[in-house]
């Protein structure tokens, strides 16, 4: 096949990329800055514009751009560009697929478990109904951008990411140096749900789900076995030998990043279930936190 993919750069982009072309794929990246090579595109979404010439004929589009959510203060400046970077990039990716004249197959288009909202313990599979903050709010109007696209008759399947785990970027690298310094602790009261995914099994899924043609709308890509924050935080430090009695002190916290973003990241959960990922027949290499944890410390990028 022939996959776009937008967001190249990012920490599951740059590991789905080589997986693709390991099994045979061409890769198509639509990039913001000069293309570097005849396989990449060039596409401005605060601009509007985009090469469409580019894309005419791709049998799928992997869509994952979007402006970092935990890593700056939630100032009104910041919450608007968190939602535009997302939103109008996605509807302008659908509208341009939508009007090709040989359009893709399939987009797969991100969106995250935050969609949910602070759900406490409640089980939440693909049917669960959305939240009210402020990421659950932006994962709504995101997955609705992408309404062009399936207008046009393209499978459009929505990834509701989890916490994924990669020792070389994203939310566990921050958490990693803390913790071997003997400082990392339970958040608040620890039992907030953490629903979390190996990037193994993230770039896996997805592309199991370019291949299954019966496969769309809202996708779970979290491991099946949620775990409250107190339980991840005893398997991170046990993972690297280190004590956890200590929980994380809050209000440094809300200093850097402020109340709202610390309360709805951090201390607000969601333990969503992969129900449509499981029953479409995907097996998970990392099932359990604790053998997920061992596997992603070990990898060379942790070294």
């Amino acid at each position: 096949m022939d996959v776009l993919v937008t967001g190249a750069h990012g920490l599951i982009g740059s590991a789905l990329i080589p997986r693709l072309r390991a099994e045979g794929h061409r890769v198509v990246r639509l990039v913001r800055d000069d293309p570097e090579g005849s396989d990449d595109v060039r596409w401005d979404p605060s601009a509007g514009t985009i090469d469409a010439s580019g894309l005419d004929g791709v049998d799928a589009v992997v869509h994952l751009a979007g402006a970092g959510i935990g890593d700056k203060k939630w100032t009104p400046a910041r919450k608007q560009l968190i939602l535009d970077s997302r939103t109008r990039g996605t509807e302008l990716l659908a509208r341009t697929l939508a009007g090709l004249a040989r359009p893709p197959r399939v987009l797969l288009s991100g969106s995250a478990v935050g969609y949910y909202g602070d759900r406490g313990a409640e089980e939440l599979t693909e049917a669960s109904r959305p939240g009210d903050d402020f990421p659950a709010r932006v994962c709504v109007a995101w997955e609705a951008a992408t309404f062009a696209a399936e207008e046009a008759g393209i499978r459009v399947v929505h990834l509701r990411t989890g916490i994924v785990l990669a020792a070389h970027g994203g939310a566990l690298q921050r958490m990693v140096l803390p913790f071997r310094l003997g400082l990392g602790g339970r958040i608040g009261s620890g039992e907030q749900y953490m629903s979390w995914v190996a990037l193994d099994d993230h770039v896996g899924a997805m592309v199991h789900l370019l291949g299954d043609d019966s496969m769309r709308g809202a996708v779970n890509l979290t491991a099946p076995r949620p775990a409250t924050n107190a339980e991840f935080t005893r398997a991170l430090g046990a993972a690297l030998h280190r004590p956890t009695a200590l929980p994380t002190p809050l209000l440094p916290l809300k200093v850097i990043y402020g109340g709202e973003l610390v309360d709805a990241l951090l201390v607000h959960g969601q333990r969503a279930l992969p129900r449509a990922l499981e029953h479409s027949g995907y097996r998970f290499e990392h099932a359990q936190l604790d053998d997920a944890l061992r596997a992603v410390l070990a990898a060379p990028a942790a070294a």
